[in-house]
């Protein structure tokens, strides 16, 4: 049996992250993987889908940037260019040359700081004092009559396809499900998008929604909110199209199914029992210093509360530090947000009601981006809105729609981190004509209400 200060079950952004600090640290250190090192997002997620919206856009705006350009580009971003399976050579290299021993095999408890991780006919058994789970996430697939009778696509089919499907039906219209939408609606695909919530990106703010589903209308995509799919009926032959029945009793066809309605903690196997950990609803119980049992760490997805990269990382080596026995404490109150679509989505913090229930007295201030002047000089559709809590005169949370907000967030995720005075912010600087100074003008605007509903005007 192989001993190591520390084992880090998962090699995507939060594994990578925390063994790249342990190791950094002399911390002796094996990280299991049981597929691709380097985890979904440079192969099957953030990746290839940005660099397939970077393409569609250039093909929409009348660009030289056919498709098969376009899968080219995408095969190279993620290394299989010559082969159908991507090579993740470079992160093991990257591991390696830390420090790390790396071993590929899926890995399970067999008690407390023992672990066994299998690859076909090898087994490895690790012992370590430490272990920081890091395993990440899988599309959840529901359960739907027929559908188990196609080849549904999920993001990992949606990302790396190298043929254009002739229609498509998209199930989930979350930042998976519109990102994937624009790119095939850009590329002439008749494109569906399906959602059971009453709007697209239901957990953004209802305006940057609204500018959303617009522009993807605009691109030729079909939006069907309000409705869920029931059944699946097969496609009859090749040259027929798949079938989704859904709740209002209407149906929609497409040769291809994506399946984008969440993500699903891969805890089967795992044999948790052997550490006393018992999953509740699919999920674990994570406390304040990313601890599931004594020596044992959680990072990334499966800490939650959100699945984003930049979050994985940044647990994954604060769960580095806290087995490395630092005495820190993750901040999750200012986690950004953002999609990547044309134009983009951002956001950090709380919403109106949602700062309203947490006790504050609350307000929202909004600027529509196309009568601001980034609007006037570049025809941006948008919006900006912030909400501002009166008592402590500081920022609950930021919205916004249009070009580069996925830059522009981060001086209110900033502000939201450090609790910045509002007088502070409007006494920023901005530079002019951009989206952040559109936020600073709101800065300013709050600043005045405040200090004119408390006599200090």
């Amino acid at each position: 049996m192989d001993r190591f200060d520390i084992a880090v079950i998962g090699a995507g952004a939060a594994g990578e992250a925390a063994t790249h600090l342990a190791a950094g640290r002399g911390a002796r250190v094996v990280v299991v993987d049981r597929e691709l090192f380097g985890g979904a997002c440079p192969f099957w997620a953030c990746m290839p889908s940005k660099a397939l919206l970077h393409a569609a856009a250039v093909h929409h705006a009348g660009g030289a940037y056919e498709w098969r350009r376009a899968s080219d580009f995408r095969d190279y971003m993620i290394n299989r260019e010559r082969t159908d399976w991507p090579d993740d050579g470079g992160h093991v290299r990257a591991l390696e040359g830390a420090g790390a021993t790396v071993v590929r095999g899926s890995a399970r408890f067999i008690g407390p700081g023992l672990l066994e991780a299998r690859h076909e006919e090898t087994v490895h058994r690790l012992e370590a004092d430490k272990v920081i789970l890091a395993i990440g996430s899988v599309p959840r697939i529901p359960s739907i009559p027929g559908l188990d009778r196609v080849e549904y696509w999920t993001n990992r089919e949606g990302t790396a396809t190298r043929d254009l499907p002739r229609s498509l039906l998209i199930m989930g219209g979350g930042p998976t499900g519109v990102e994937l939408a624009q790119v095939y609606a850009r590329y002439g695909v008749p494109t569906t998008l399906i959602d059971s919530n009453p709007r697209i990106n239901s957990r953004d703010h209802p305006r940057s929604s609204e500018i959303l589903a617009a522009a993807l209308e605009r691109d030729g995509v079909t939006i069907r909110t309000g409705v869920r799919a029931q059944r699946v009926r097969p496609a009859a032959g090749e040259e027929a199209d798949h079938a989704l029945e859904l709740s209002d009793g209407s149906s929609v066809e497409g040769q291809r199914i994506l399946v984008a309605i969440g993500r699903s903690l891969p805890l089967d196997g795992m044999e948790l029992a052997a550490i006393g950990v018992t999953p509740r609803d699919g999920r674990l119980d994570v406390d304040d210093r990313l601890r599931v049992a004594d020596n044992v760490f959680a990072a990334g997805d499966v800490a939650g509360p959100e699945l984003h990269t930049h979050l994985a990382h940044y647990e994954g080596e604060l769960a580095a530090r806290l087995a490395l026995g630092d005495d820190v404490t993750p901040d999750l109150r200012a986690i950004p947000r953002a999609t990547y679509t044309d134009p983009e989505t951002a956001s950090v913090g709380l919403q109106l009601e949602q700062a309203r229930a947490r006790g504050m007295d609350a307000i929202e201030l909004t600027e529509d981006l196309a009568t601001t002047a980034k609007g006037y000089v570049s025809e941006a559709q948008g919006h900006v809105s912030i909400v501002i809590d009166r008592r402590s005169r500081t920022l609950a949370g930021a919205f916004m729609a249009g070009p580069g907000v996925s830059e522009a967030i981060h001086e209110a995720v900033l502000a939201l981190k450090l609790g910045t005075p509002m007088e502070v912010l409007a006494d920023t600087i901005h530079a002019f004509p951009t989206v952040a100074r559109v936020l600073g003008s709101l800065f300013t605007r709050a600043e005045r209400e405040i200090a004119a509903g408390s006599g200090q005007g």
